[in-house]
């Protein structure tokens, strides 16, 4: 198999997917393009906000991507380049991608609001609490790692700080400008994502070096930028998307566009073959239960990841401006992101299997080191040097594990607010008697400084690294949740429900599996692992228990 070959049958694949199970899906969920969306009946200028399609993929696609479709591919092809391809190409399309597609028409199609108040509706308000505390988790761990991952950049790297200051910079002045009618996107466009590869630039030249200029340690460094980082993340979660969120977003897009062009013209032009056995177990590994169930947890973003149904149905539905755009922001993002995890899989996949143990050892399994060094050495067919190569596509990737940072602390808000609301059919006096402290919870000050708050404590304690691993299974479990919302959507407004039910099944059946496997192998090693990995089993069983009864309710009122 030759890379470049591949990657082009790949990319046709995806064309061919957008076109024919996109329009499948527009039809099965009943598509109106002359619906009205919350975007415009909801707008307060600050989360609700009519967008341009353009801006709002730039933000969707970045907040979805981060480093996902680099660090799992890259990881899970230790088991080989073919098991990966197979979970990408057949994972991307008929459940990643559609699952970002409904997750993003369920919540513009109520109000808005997240995957799980059409969970509520479906499950009840007991459902809806455990799937909310779930996420929420969920979420403040993925804060706390990405300011980790962020804040270690920054001290290893100085140069990725310095352009990241400077893109923070740009994006408000080109968002005031726009909203105030002085630049149309276009004209916006053309002047400001220039000065965002000269940002670049200029980060090589003037590095933000903490340790330097304050003379401190590597460690006292780190906190700076923790602090720093989640007062960003603060500002960020509780500004208006206009402000920030959306121009930073559409900025950084460019970043991964001109990433993904050089990954796409370099293995065009170089055409290496896929040295990289097919099949590769090592140390001893075994299909069983290695690479299966593994390598669906490993591989999320890129094939269908939890996460992207809360970005989905948390910040774009709200900004939505047709459900025309539907299918170009949630089923065309995911299929780009299946794009970049093919990309990945070529910049490791051209090495030997003793090369690529060799490269692991050398960047200790840093997987966007590796994948950085793989296409900077496939950049040189086109003129570019490996050196300079590497180091755009180092700061690109660490850009995007910014956006990731402050789109879930956003989304952490929203949940929080989300969680401490009453159940749909709640009688006004249980309201009206904790409507104080649900008012003050509520406010987004509060709630997203609890947010930030918890993600530093566990920063500081150091658990966030203990605890991580067990939420690659998580994320695929949240994937089957929201998949069981969907089946059960469609269920309930006599759909076709098949092409649903059984991609919920499989992640289930696989989130489930990986679980048991984490809880069985830390059970005598490390309790907190293992005790987080029991607490998720017990919700998913308990929501499981609430769908099955929905579903057996279900066909007895249909005979």
């Amino acid at each position: 198999m030759n890379t470049s070959n591949l990657l082009v049958a790949s990319i046709i694949y995806f064309i061919f997917a957008y076109f024919v199970y996109g329009r499948f899906l527009e039809k099965i969920f009943g598509v109106d393009n002359k619906r009205i969306c919350p975007s415009e009946s909801m707008a307060d200028g600050i989360d609700y906000v009519k967008t341009n399609p353009c801006v709002l993929y730039g933000h969707h696609f970045a907040s979805i991507a981060g480093a996902g479709p680099i660090v799992g591919p890259v990881l899970a092809a230790k088991f080989g380049w073919l098991p990966a391809v197979c979970w990408i190409l057949l994972g991307c399309v008929f459940i990643g991608a559609m699952h970002d597609f409904a997750a993003m028409f369920l919540s513009v199609r109520n109000e808005g609001r997240s995957i799980a108040y059409v969970i509520e509706k479906e499950l009840g308000y007991l459902g809806r609490q455990i799937f909310l505390g779930f996420c929420l988790v969920l979420l403040i761990l993925v804060v706390a790692v990405f300011t980790d991952q962020v804040a270690s950049t920054f001290v290893n790297n100085p140069a990725v700080a310095t352009s990241s200051i400077i893109f923070i910079g740009l994006a408000p002045i080109m968002g005031i400008m726009i909203k105030q009618s002085m630049l149309s996107l276009l004209e916006a466009s053309l002047i400001f994502v220039p000065l965002t590869f000269l940002g670049v630039w200029c980060g090589t030249l003037v590095p933000c070096d903490l340790v330097a200029l304050l003379d401190v340690s590597p460690a006292t460094a780190r906190v700076i930028w923790y602090l720093g980082l989640l007062y960003y993340a603060f500002i960020a979660s509780t500004i208006p998307v206009w402000f920030l969120l959306q121009p930073r977003d559409y900025l950084n897009s460019f970043l991964l566009y001109g990433m993904m062009i050089i990954g796409v013209c370099g293995i065009a032009f170089a055409r290496l073959p896929m040295q990289l056995p097919a099949v590769h177990l090592v140390d001893g590994a075994k299909i069983l239960p290695d690479v299966f169930p593994m390598i669906f947890v490993t591989i999320a973003c890129g094939a269908c990841s939890g996460f992207h149904a809360l970005v989905a149905s948390g910040t774009s539905s709200k900004q939505v401006a047709s459900e025309a755009d539907l299918r170009k922001i949630g089923y065309g993002g995911m299929l780009m992101e299946g794009v970049l995890a093919i990309i990945a899989i070529c910049s490791v996949g051209y090495l030997s299997g003793e090369n690529f143990s060799e490269l692991c050892k050398q960047t200790n399994n840093a997987a966007p080191t590796m994948f950085a060094m793989g296409v900077g050495n496939f950049a040189t067919s086109i003129g570019i040097p490996v050196s300079l190569g590497a180091t755009f596509i180092t700061l690109a990737i660490s850009a995007f594990i910014l956006t990731s940072l402050d789109t879930g602390t956003r989304l952490a808000r929203f949940l929080f607010q989300e969680m401490i609301l009453p159940s749909e059919g709640a009688k006004d006096d249980a309201v009206k008697n904790s409507s104080k402290v649900r008012v003050f919870f509520a406010n987004r000050w509060i709630s997203t400084i609890l947010v930030v708050v918890l993600a530093f404590i566990i920063l500081i304690t150091g658990e966030s690294a203990k605890i991580w691993p067990v939420f690659g299974s998580a994320n695929q479990l949240l994937a089957a949740m929201t998949l069981l919302a969907v089946t059960l959507y469609l269920l309930r407004n006599k759909c076709k429900w098949i092409f649903a039910m059984l991609p919920m099944f499989f992640m289930w059946a696989v989130s489930v599996y990986a679980l048991i496997e984490l809880v069985r192998k830390n059970l005598h090693t490390n309790m907190l692992q293992a005790a987080l990995g029991i607490a998720l089993l017990v919700m998913a069983f308990i929501l499981a228990g609430l769908a099955f009864k929905r579903v057996v309710r279900a066909f007895k009122e249909k005979a």
